[in-house]
């Protein structure tokens, strides 16, 4: 076996169920030379007080970031921590995500046979067996992939759930964008690194992400309460397709009238307001300029 250092890093919000079963999936692993990090968002639902035995016991390194960083500042914390730490690989994800024993194995295996590369990301599933629609990664061209059968697969952009990144890689293209606070972090991250690098889907490392539904997001079918979070996610995109040149700008061109008119024959309530939060994101996202941090050597 290799001795090859790796991190998991698992960034918590208030799911300290999910989490606890994350962590037991991960102490599981076939790949045994792993440490493993949970980012705590300062969750209130006595997530630390679960974990205390873990603690105590070395199993588990735990970082409480003092306030809600939302999804992109937790991975952004936790990414900079292993790798100053030193570890050699950092291995990516939520806190719903279930690792099947294998997935660190199968990930580390083509890590160390395929040279150079940027990113490896497993294949995400669903409760059901399904493609998990959240986290289908994108080909070059940055279209969904849709076959996700055979060997390794080239890729553009990827999610957080299982997400395997070397730390040189890490110290040379910057750390995820913070102030994305959550949606498309990951899509801006792994394609920031695709753009430099060789990057690949490896479907046979498997994951189960437990979200609530299958249908992905969706602004013009979901839930009401969940609307005004899409703001960010077309600012974050629209952030993302700017660095894609005229190809990025035809993407806008085109998908925002399309999200609207998905409103307008789709949704059942407040068709206004969905419209309002997806040309308010988008308007938001022309000006969007964040800094990307480094790690300081």
């Amino acid at each position: 076996m290799s001795a090859a250092r790796v991190t998991a890093v698992v960034v918590t919000w208030n799911r300290k169920a999910l989490l606890l079963e994350c962590l037991e999936h991960l102490f599981a692993q076939t790949w045994g030379d792993m440490d493993v990090l949970v980012v705590d968002n300062a969750s209130d639902d006595g997530t630390k007080d679960a974990l205390l035995p873990l603690i105590e016991a070395g199993k588990i390194a735990y970082a409480n970031t003092g306030k809600n960083l939302g999804g992109a500042g937790g991975f952004q914390f936790g990414i900079r921590k292993a790798v100053e730490n030193g570890c050699e690989y950092v291995w990516v994800m939520d806190d719903d995500s279930i690792p099947e024993p294998a997935a660190l194995e199968a990930l580390m295996c083509e890590a160390e046979g395929i040279g150079e590369f940027g990113w490896l990301s497993g294949k995400a599933l669903w409760t059901d067996g399904a493609i998990c629609r959240m986290n289908v990664q994108r080909d070059l061209r940055m279209r969904n992939l849709r076959d996700f059968s055979g060997g390794r697969i080239p890729a553009g952009a990827a999610t957080f759930v299982s997400l395997l990144i070397p730390s040189r890689v890490v110290r040379e293209v910057g750390l995820p964008i913070k102030e994305f606070f959550i949606w498309a972090d990951d899509l801006e991250y792994t394609r920031r690194i695709s753009r430099k690098y060789p990057c690949w889907v490896v479907p046979g490392s498997v994951t189960v992400h437990k979200c609530a539904t299958n249908n992905g997001g969706n602004i013009s079918t979901d839930e009401e309460a969940r609307i005004s979070r899409y703001r960010l996610a077309y600012r974050n995109e629209v952030y993302v397709y700017r660095r894609e040149g005229a190809r990025g700008a035809l993407r806008l061109m085109l998908r925002t009238p399309l999200h609207i008119w998905r409103v307008l024959t789709r949704s059942k309530t407040r068709k206004w307001e969905r419209i309002q939060t997806i040309l308010g994101g988008t308007k938001d996202g022309l000006s969007f300029r964040p800094e990307i941090e480094y790690i300081k050597e």
